[in-house]
């Protein structure tokens, strides 16, 4: 039987993605390049059941997202830049509170206002430590339609699971890219929802759990009450300040629920990576320009591999050891000035040079200027 084949945009992938995954809730607000997201969902949403709202801006956006989520609603916002940096505050108050919900940025140039219509990957590290405190994150970025479509889903399958909020990194060029997609190869995906309670009302402790398991979460309205706050807390869920110990208890499993799974939320793509010489590690679109740089290069004799990383937080750190482990050099081209290099240098062998390919002017890379590195022709590669 034939596959059906559409023609999709990334952004529609998204909010398609979403409903596949059992989205209720959208609260969001306009902005380039993300607004198809909202738009397509207002339409999309209540014809499925749910609630779609538009808000006055991106801080009560955020704030609408878990309030939703609280009362069992799988929930969703999307937005770029400006309003990322808006949705800290709020991101920080989910992580705290073990409130799964998703956060959809499509990364357009910045700093500020910068350019809403071009294309960028500044947030790479924002998506990590945006956020004040010690915590850890779940990122994951797409490099093509039908990839937005799947990560979506693994978004939501991620932050139902582990309680807690995950990020969707697109970029302004998957985001308004177009393709064919066929999308009923994930139609016997595996969707996930958050655990509930097994305990009464009167019994039931909102933080408690077992090793560094996420806690069962009752829903609000269905006889469960029980306290939230951004402050640190113990299992009751009521503030402990001047418990030292409960807090460090807290803190660390709020880490550990997501690091204990890394290998599990690791996802990747790699391209003739074993016998590669020169290896690229590339993200979103940028790792469409590398896939075209790898074609050009073996053509012309040069042994070089991709290695596309979809999860890009936690960083996976295992993967670019085993990945990197003999090569003569590792480059990575990025629209920005070398975030996610920098942060493969520091687990890369020092016998493996590792080179930064940086493009900041809102276009995407061509792949004859990654190939010109491999013919030593490149002068805007930084050695790292």
């Amino acid at each position: 039987m034939t596959s059906e084949r559409r023609l999709m945009q990334g952004n529609e992938a998204c909010a398609e993605g979403a409903l596949k995954a059992g989205l209720q809730f959208f609260a969001g607000y306009p902005i380039t390049p993300s607004t198809e997201i909202a738009e397509i969902l207002s339409r999309r949403l209540p014809e499925q059941g749910g609630k779609f709202i538009q808000m006055e801006d991106e801080i009560a956006s955020m704030a609408a997202v878990i309030g939703a989520s609280l009362t069992g609603a799988k929930s969703l916002t999307a937005t770029s830049g400006p309003g990322f940096s808006l949705k800290q505050e709020n991101l920080g108050f989910a992580i705290m509170t073990e409130v799964p919900c998703v956060i959809v940025n499509v990364q357009r140039l910045g700093p500020s206002t910068g350019g809403p219509t071009l294309t960028a990957q500044g947030d790479v590290l924002q998506a990590r430590w945006g956020t004040h405190g010690e915590h850890t994150i779940i990122a994951l970025c797409p490099a093509s339609v039908e990839e937005t479509y799947y990560l979506t889903i693994m978004a939501f399958n991620y932050a139902e699971r582990f309680r807690t909020p995950v990020i969707l990194l697109m970029d302004e060029t998957i985001g308004h890219l177009r393709e064919s997609v066929q999308l009923d190869k994930y139609d016997k995906m595996k969707i996930f929802s958050r655990p509930r309670p097994w305990e009464t009302p009167d019994k039931y402790l909102p933080y408690a759990a077992e090793d560094d398991a996420p806690p069962p979460m009752a829903v609000f309205g269905e006889g469960y009450r029980y306290h939230v706050t951004g402050l640190v807390h113990d299992e009751s869920g009521f503030p402990c300040t001047g418990n030292h110990a409960a807090i460090d208890r807290l803190l660390r499993r709020l880490n550990n629920k997501i690091m204990a799974h890394q290998d599990e939320i690791t996802l990747y793509k790699d391209t003739m990576t074993e016998d590669a010489e020169h290896l690229l590690i590339a993200f979103g679109a940028s790792a469409r320009s590398a896939a075209s740089a790898v074609k050009i290069a073996r053509r012309e004799g040069i042994r070089a591999g991709l290695l596309q990383v979809q999860t890009l937080w936690p960083f996976p750190e295992k993967l670019i050891r085993q990945k990197t482990l003999g090569k003569r050099s590792v480059l990575v081209p990025e629209m920005n000035l070398g975030q996610y290099a920098r942060e493969i240098k520091k687990v890369v062998s020092d016998k493996t040079m590792v080179v930064t390919l940086s493009q900041i002017d809102g276009r995407l890379f061509h792949p004859n200027k990654i190939v010109a590195y491999f013919r030593g022709e490149e002068r805007h590669a930084e050695i790292l």
